[in-house]
């Protein structure tokens, strides 16, 4: 009994890697509309959007039409292996110089978006993407 129940449960294993590169990907497009479209709030401490020709408005592009892309699954591999260098620069060049330590620097969110999409880069969005449905 519990060896199905098992077994059940780790055939289920490329659905939930959908479903995390979907709920990664939504979490990642809200990063990316509060910087461009102060959506669903504004850049702290105004509240503001970032300026669109700037390195802060190129992230915020990167991750509302990157994320977007990931969130459908289509060009998953190459979008995801971008993004993740993306948020490597960004714990390099924004969080590291205040702390190695990613919970002291508030990296944490950037550490683990940048090997989330490192490993999406590698294994594609499973089943539930368009680049699946494009394959058949």
């Amino acid at each position: 009994m519990a060896r199905n129940i098992f077994s059940k449960w780790q055939s289920l294993a490329p659905y939930f890697q959908s479903i995390l590169s979907i709920v990664a990907a939504l979490m990642f497009m809200m990063a990316g509309t509060t910087k461009l479209f102060a959506f669903p709030a504004g850049v702290p401490p105004n509240g503001d959007t970032v300026k669109l020709m700037s390195q802060l408005g190129l992230a915020g592009i990167l991750k509302t039409f990157g994320g977007f892309l990931l969130l459908i699954g289509l060009f998953t591999r190459p979008i995801a292996f971008l993004v993740s260098g993306e948020m490597a620069i960004a714990f390099f060049q924004v969080h590291f110089p205040m702390s190695p330590w990613p919970t002291v620097s508030n990296a944490v969110p950037a550490v683990l978006y940048c090997f989330i999409w490192f490993y999406f880069s590698a294994a594609g969005a499973g089943p539930l993407s368009l680049d699946a449905k494009l394959r058949k």
